[in-house]
């Protein structure tokens, strides 16, 4: 690790500075570094010295120690989609009481399957805004994230912004449109990345991974 930095500011070179002058100035992610001994600007955010510092002000970087693999996510999901259904069973309990009695009845009408695609609707709805919301607050993801302790963020370890949240979700339904397949894709991929984290450029993180180590 270098003894001294030098900060772009306003397109400026200044400095240098050292370690803790740079984080008693208040040191973003974006900021562009180079070492005293250096050629380049790089994000701060790419310089490993300086990860503890990010991590006290709440970045949480997503690493190859940290990041969530999929039984985690996957129990996640359970407990999310639990309180999804509960919460649509509360918007429309006389949909699910019908569903319920017709296939208990062997019923397969028209009116019955659409029935089912309009639960199965509100459902989808209810997730992508839930999980969308909550991932862009300080929580940075679901009740069911939040219990098993996981994060969603950018690359930057930061939270997501809405929009980019709910591109996330919405991309989930076609991640999982078939098979799962978009959502296994985290059993092989180097980044432990769904479909759609790699298309919103998101990433799932264990907030404390020596908790599982």
């Amino acid at each position: 690790m270098t003894d001294y930095y030098y900060l772009q500011k306003d397109g400026e070179k200044t400095g240098p500075y050292n370690f803790d002058e740079l984080t008693d100035m208040g040191l973003e992610v974006n900021d562009l570094l180079m070492e005293d001994n250096g050629s380049k600007w790089r994000p701060a955010s790419d310089m490993p010295e300086f990860y503890d510092y990010f991590r006290w002000r709440g970045y949480l970087f997503p690493t190859e120690d940290n990041l969530a693999g999929f039984w985690w996510r996957a129990l996640a999901y359970l407990i999310d989609m639990f309180i999804v259904v509960t919460v649509a069973y509360i918007a429309m309990p006389d949909l699910l009481i019908k569903i319920y009695n017709a296939q208990l009845n062997g019923d397969t009408s028209e009116a019955q399957q659409m029935a089912r695609v309009q639960f199965n609707l509100l459902v989808l709805g209810i997730a992508t805004l839930y999980n969308s919301i909550l991932e862009a607050t300080p929580l940075r993801g679901s009740i069911g994230k939040k219990i098993c302790r996981l994060s969603v963020v950018d690359a930057n370890g930061q939270r997501l912004t809405f929009l980019r949240a709910l591109a996330r979700n919405a991309g989930k339904i076609i991640s999982n449109l078939v098979f799962y397949v978009g959502s296994l894709n985290i059993l092989w991929d180097e980044h432990k990345q769904a479909w759609h984290d790699q298309w919103a450029g998101t990433y799932v993180v264990i907030n404390n991974p020596s908790r599982y180590l």
